[in-house]
């Protein structure tokens, strides 16, 4: 585990299924410890109901969601440079987010996660491909940050 970063950006490709998850999560294993926000190389999508449906069986609300870009969060004054982390969850996302930081003192990871939106044609299989997803993000923001410090179902 590596110590805790003060503020946590989580990215993907659209910002509406991944890297919403994980934001989610973090907020509800962790709480304001940790400043958290997501956002995407694109922000044209909705957040997605699967993943919506898949975080609420663990009690975590995503419905909520906001999506938005890495250009979107330039317009609106949100600076990269105040994140001590950034957490890339696609490959474009980590081209995008190393490119963005590429002059600022930020780690920038890389968290290989399947990307479920294209898998399974019903509606349990594509449940089942965003569970995946879910738990691969998961237990990679529990190997990182360590054990929760909220009681949450597991």
């Amino acid at each position: 585990m590596a110590s805790r970063p003060q503020s946590v950006l989580f990215c993907c490709d659209h910002n509406s299924v991944r890297s919403p998850m994980a934001e989610g999560m973090m907020k509800a294993f962790y709480g304001h410890e940790i400043y958290v926000q997501s956002a995407g190389v694109h922000s044209e999508l909705e957040i997605d109901g699967f993943a919506v449906a898949v975080c609420g069986e663990l009690g975590v609300e995503l419905s909520g969601h906001k999506v938005r870009s890495f250009d979107q969060m330039e317009e609106w004054g949100d600076d990269l440079s105040s994140f001590d982390l950034v957490v890339a969850l696609s490959p474009a996302s980590q081209a995008r987010a190393e490119e963005l930081t590429r002059v600022f003192h930020l780690d920038v990871t890389y968290w290989p996660i399947l990307d479920p939106t294209a898998l399974g044609s019903r509606r349990e299989e594509k449940l089942y491909a965003y569970r995946q997803a879910r738990d691969q993000i998961r237990e990679q923001i529990l190997d990182y940050f360590g054990p929760p410090t909220r009681v949450i179902p597991l």
